[in-house]
Order: structure tokens, then C-alpha cells, then sequence
């Protein structure tokens, strides 16, 4: 879900702005799934910008505390979400740890670096949702080690039904600054796409898996 419509708004035309999403329907990408698509997101560029980073950081922190109030803890989610999960920490003067997909196979062991003590409230941070299959990996771990977690904040979500579904069956709130939705609808007002890139991008929304 969407808080901010502006936010929404003024988020797609930023990662647009930096090319951390770019939209080619006519030369689809392969993601590492196999799958073809006409849209790649890859929000850790927004770090390199540091008046879009700012942006983010501010608008993210400060819905993540309308939404859940402040927790005891922020926890970015491995690796695309370190960044953004340990700036945010930082706005709210908070502790921050990240999740790794799965423990390290050497030292400790550790799948959750940083320090989190049983029973502190969790708040999650990621930076992209597709299916959302890490992103619950992640609070998964979280639980195991003790930690409530209030729910999930993240930059964008493509907005895939299972990932809806995967979410509300682990009983996990997530909210995000903007999504696919908003994302279209910035890049028809600005030219970037046309009527037909545009039902082209609408369609593979609706059954990306089969999509060619």
C-alpha cells in the first residue's frame, strides 16, 4: 500500500530521473528468475545520488513512524536494503542490524548482523518488492530471533498479486513510497512512455510469468 500520493509521485519520478528504473518494452530484460520484462529496478543507484538519497530517507523514516511509531530497532534486508534500512536508522536515532538471505556458513554463523535482543520491536526495511519471498525470509529470521516485528517499509513494489497474498498470509503489513501504479502513471505524463509502451507494461503486470 501507498500512504502518500504525492510521495508516491514525486518517488517514480525521481528513480526515473537516475535511470534506477528503466522502462524498454521494446527491448525487454531477462531478470534472474528467467522471466521477461519490460521494466528493471535497481533502487541501490539512488545511493550514489545524495539529494535523491536524502529524499528517500527523510519521506521513508518519516512514514515508518506515522505508520508504526518508533521501534527499538531497524532492519535492512540483505544487501539491496542495507543502505537505505542504516540511513533511515540514522534520521530516527535508532539501532540498525540487516538479514542475510541465510546464516553465513563460517565464524558465528550469524544470519542477522548487528545486535538485537529477544523481544525488541523490529521494523523492516527493503528497497524493492517482486513476490516478497526475502522479504519474508527476512522477517522470518527476525521472529526466530525473538523480535516483533511492527511491519515493512520499502521503496517500491511491483504490486504482484502473490506478493499481496504472501504478505497478508504471514500476517505482515507492508507500505511502500511509490509502486507500479504511480510509476506508469509519472511516465505517461512525462513522455516517457507512450499509449502502447504503456498497455504493453500493463499487460505483463497482469501475468508476468508468461509474459513475452
Amino acid at each position: 500500500m501507498v500512504l502518500d500520493k504525492d510521495t508516491a509521485k514525486k518517488t517514480a519520478e525521481l528513480l526515473l530521473q537516475i535511470n534506477a528504473i528503466k522502462l524498454n518494452p521494446k527491448n525487454p530484460f531477462t531478470w534472474a528468475s528467467g522471466w521477461k520484462s519490460p521494466i528493471y529496478c535497481d533502487n541501490r543507484i539512488v545511493l550514489s545520488f545524495p539529494p535523491i538519497r536524502n529524499y528517500i530517507r527523510e519521506h521513508m523514516a518519516k512514514q515508518l513512524e506515522e505508520l508504526y511509531g518508533k521501534p527499538d530497532v531497524i532492519a535492512g534486508v540483505a544487501t539491496g536494503a542495507i543502505g537505505i534500512g542504516m540511513l533511515v536508522a540514522e534520521v530516527l536515532n535508532l539501532p540498525f542490524v540487516y538479514v542475510r538471505p541465510e546464516p553465513k556458513k563460517h565464524g558465528r554463523g550469524n544470519q542477522i548482523e548487528g545486535f538485537l535482543d529477544g523481544g525488541q520491536s523490529v521494523v523492516v526495511v527493503e528497497d524493492l518488492i517482486s513476490t516478497g519471498k526475502s522479504s519474508l525470509n527476512a522477517v522470518q529470521a527476525l521472529k526466530d530471533e525473538g523480535a516483533v516485528v511492527k511491519g515493512m517499509i520499502a521503496i517500491f513494489s511491483y504490486g504482484f498479486d502473490v506478493a499481496s497474498k504472501n504478505f497478508e498470509n504471514n500476517n505482515v503489513t507492508l507500505y511502500t513510497l511509490s509502486n507500479y501504479e504511480h510509476l506508469l502513471q509519472q511516465a505517461v505524463d512525462t513522455n516517457y512512455i507512450n499509449e502502447k509502451e504503456l498497455k504493453t507494461l500493463q499487460d505483463w503486470r497482469e501475468d508476468p510469468g508468461n509474459w513475452k
